[in-house]
């Protein structure tokens, strides 16, 4: 049966919840979740249409405000984050500004991780700015740094952990401290690590941001954010912002994402055992300066990754090649990245399929040359997102690129 009940799914290993949560089953019985396609739905009387438009009573009334397959999405979610509730977007930058214009207002200040997604960093200290709203972004992995940057006006720290691209990780237990200490919230970015190896929650986050896009649905196929934390915060801060912005997520992208994490256990660990053999292997080849990878004992935060993480690295590495100049570091990236045959050239992850990607002048690019320099992104720097092709045919495309370099000049 459907779990709907929260009881009795609390009950339940995540594996079984990511099978069986879902919102109840209509009249036909079916056993996969149904896809409900409508903007609006029909209601028994007048008084019961007031009661569900004003928030009295449970019930769906026009799409931009909920929908069954959504609801299911957002149910499974946080079934497998721990979370007392979720609710979806459109795609993670949508989740991203759901939370800022739900917990920030003018004159209010975010600390965040300078090593996060270019589009965050840009967002958050560039865009809401404009909006009076002060932003501190700092090392990933400096606590002391984090906490000297607290003020009197803070109201959020936010980190992503592992972060994009050079999967540096953060000790969330004490960041979470930190923030409630000062009378702030802690919001944690889990796309790269999902439920799946870690639950930030359960070590003290009150907020967990997924691009549902990447690994919640697996295969490259649709775009959708969410956000898992308490019920209050969920009906009183996030949805009111969902009914007025309309970041609504569309019920064909929630059925794909609520199919994809029934899969999502066995992807996940698949594809991270995939990358830990692919960081080893560029770890040991002439070319590459340096591989970026929790799963390696060489990363800097290891220990504390496979305290978090499951004992996992998961399926996202970066790797340096070696060069001069920045100008040559670009030019070998390039000619790695141009002479792949299998491997996709794309930005996403997430996908079975690998995908590699030059960070500084495509997810990075529209940062600073400054902003990417204090977040470590380099012109040598190679993205992967490791999928589920066989190894050996995986790194025979990256070592055609790779064993031509001394070719260059």
């Amino acid at each position: 049966m459907n779990m709907t009940d929260k009881k009795a799914s609390a009950a339940l290993h995540p594996d079984t919840l990511a099978v069986r949560s879902a919102v109840e089953r209509s009249q036909y019985g079916e056993n996969s979740e149904a896809l409900y396609l409508t903007s609006g739905y029909v209601q028994p009387s007048a008084e019961v249409a007031a009661r569900r438009f004003n928030g009295d009573e449970d019930g769906f009334t026009y799409g931009r405000y909920g929908n069954p397959t959504v609801a299911s999405f957002e149910r499974r979610l946080a079934a497998m984050e721990g979370s007392e509730a979720a609710i979806s977007t459109s795609s993670g930058m949508a989740a991203i500004l759901m939370m800022c214009m739900a917990l920030l207002k003018t004159g209010d200040h975010i600390v965040c991780s300078q090593s996060m997604f270019g589009s965050t960093i840009k967002l958050i200290g560039t865009d809401l700015a404009r909006f009076g709203v002060e932003s501190s972004f700092v090392p990933q992995t400096d606590l002391a740094a984090w906490k000297a940057a607290i003020r009197g006006n803070t109201r959020l720290l936010f980190a992503e952990t592992p972060t994009n691209p050079l999967t540096e990780v953060c000790d969330i237990s004490a960041l979470a401290a930190m923030a409630h200490q000062a009378g702030a919230l802690l919001a944690v970015d889990n796309c790269f690590a999902t439920p799946v190896l870690q639950r930030p929650l359960a070590l003290g986050a009150d907020i967990v941001m997924h691009s549902g896009t990447k690994y919640l649905d697996g295969q490259g196929r649709v775009m959708a954010g969410a956000l898992c934390a308490s019920e209050e915060l969920v009906t009183e801060k996030f949805l009111p912002i969902l009914k007025s912005a309309g970041m609504t997520l569309a019920p064909f992208n929630a059925w794909v994402v609520l199919k994809g994490l029934e899969t999502l256990d066995i992807r996940m660990r698949a594809q991270a055992a995939q990358t830990l053999a692919l960081a080893q292997w560029l770890e040991q080849h002439p070319a590459v300066k340096r591989v970026f990878y929790p799963g390696l004992p060489s990363h800097p935060q290891h220990l504390l990754a496979m305290a978090q993480q499951s004992g996992i690295g998961g399926a996202v590495l970066s790797f340096e090649v070696r060069a001069g100049s920045p100008e040559q570091a670009r030019a070998r990236a390039f000619h790695v990245l141009d002479s792949m045959q299998l491997l996709s050239l794309s930005t996403n992850l997430g996908d079975t399929k690998t995908l590699a990607a030059h960070p500084a002048s495509t997810s990075h690019g529209r940062l600073t040359e400054a902003q990417r320099q204090s977040a470590g992104i380099g012109q040598g720097l190679i993205r992967v997102a490791v999928g589920l092709e066989h190894l050996g045919d995986i790194e025979n495309d990256l070592s055609r690129g790779l064993s031509g370099l001394d070719a260059l000049k």
